[in-house]
């Protein structure tokens, strides 16, 4: 078991994250579950995938804040996803389809995470067979934050982006750099300095 080797409050996390999102496992279930998990703890600035390599891994963010990005034909970086605590990061399509990615996936602080390779989800899925419906509504979760971003990006103003994002993930608002936030949103980091400015004025 791989438990002794990190605090039981970091398993009771992940735990209280999955009976959250799929309240149906028993105690035995879980310590399954947590047996099959490695922990990884990674220092701030490290690669979890680079751009041309096949993804191994689905992690669950016990500490810490990642981004996941793609560098656009221009050789400027375009910001995918950010990822913080109780949430999970991965590249779905690669690790999936067992693909080379397109992405970086990187931490942008010291992180410790709970990590589900190819084999051990396959052997967690053949002995829990219920997991699937986990793993179902969390893909279910991703698809409907990525239309509500397609949405927004049509739709909204600069500044009206800038807000729907302080006031959806205002952990990470505070967490990572604005040049990093202004990329996430479609902007410069010039004309994100702009909107906040001119947001500023209004609340005064």
């Amino acid at each position: 078991m791989k438990t002794t080797s990190i605090a039981e409050e970091t398993f009771r996390a992940i735990n209280a994250h999955v009976n959250k999102s799929c309240a149906v496992f028993n105690e035995d279930e879980l310590a399954l579950f947590n047996s099959l998990l490695e922990v990884r703890k990674v220092k701030k600035k490290t690669f979890l995938l680079q751009q041309g390599e096949i993804c191994d891994f689905e992690a669950y963010i016990s500490k810490g804040c990642v981004r996941s990005y793609f560098i656009n034909e221009n050789g400027s970086e375009v910001i995918l996803q950010f990822g913080i605590e109780d949430w999970w990061v991965s590249d779905i399509a690669s690790f999936h389809e067992q693909q080379p990615s397109n992405q970086f996936i990187e931490t942008l602080e010291d992180c410790e995470l709970l990590v589900l390779t190819v084999s051990s989800k396959e052997e967690l899925l053949r002995q829990i067979p219920k997991f699937e419906r986990f793993f179902r509504l969390m893909v279910q979760r991703n698809l409907t934050s990525l239309q509500h971003r397609l949405m927004n990006t049509i739709s909204l103003t600069a500044e009206e982006k800038y807000l729907d994002f302080s006031k959806r993930y205002p952990a990470i608002a505070q967490r990572v750099p604005q040049l990093q936030i202004a990329s996430y949103l479609g902007m410069s980091a010039e004309f994100l300095s702009k909107v906040r400015t001119r947001l500023s004025k209004k609340t005064l």
